[in-house]
């Protein structure tokens, strides 16, 4: 009998703990080519059945010598992208001019597409281990 409570209470422990390591999951991310120091780069993290709608969570970061970091904390384990975009003027959005962009963004991949970023593109895995990525405008 002792060994039965052993082993469900190593048990209980084992999936206590692979639980608060999915809980705890960051992911770190990267822009290394910003072109000025103006305004701030707005980083999204997104599912693939919301993407380009309601992010994960987002996060807007300052720039320091043309690169920008922000760290998504307490991901559970799944696929995602990541959406930035420098916003020069600080106003939110994204701004065009004549139906294009005017405002640098990427992209989770090093996929280079002329359009709206595709989550099948842009997706990685986040399993039990921390993530880092680099992204380039």
């Amino acid at each position: 009998m002792k060994l039965v409570v052993s082993i469900l209470a190593a048990a209980i422990l084992l999936v206590s703990n692979t639980i608060n390591a999915q809980e705890e999951t960051s992911i770190t991310a990267t822009v290394v080519n910003v072109t000025s120091n103006t305004g701030k780069v707005g980083f999204a993290l997104y599912a693939k059945k919301d993407f380009m709608k309601i992010p994960v969570q987002n996060i807007q970061a300052e720039i320091v010598d043309g690169k920008s970091t922000v760290t998504f904390e307490n991901v559970k384990a799944g696929e995602y992208a990541i959406v930035c975009l420098h916003d020069k003027n600080e106003n939110g959005q994204m701004d065009f001019v004549n139906g294009r962009p005017t405002e640098d963004y990427g992209t989770s991949s090093k996929v280079i597409s002329f359009g709206p970023p595709n989550f099948e593109d842009a997706k990685f895995i986040v399993s039990d281990k921390n993530v880092s990525l680099n992204i380039k405008f």
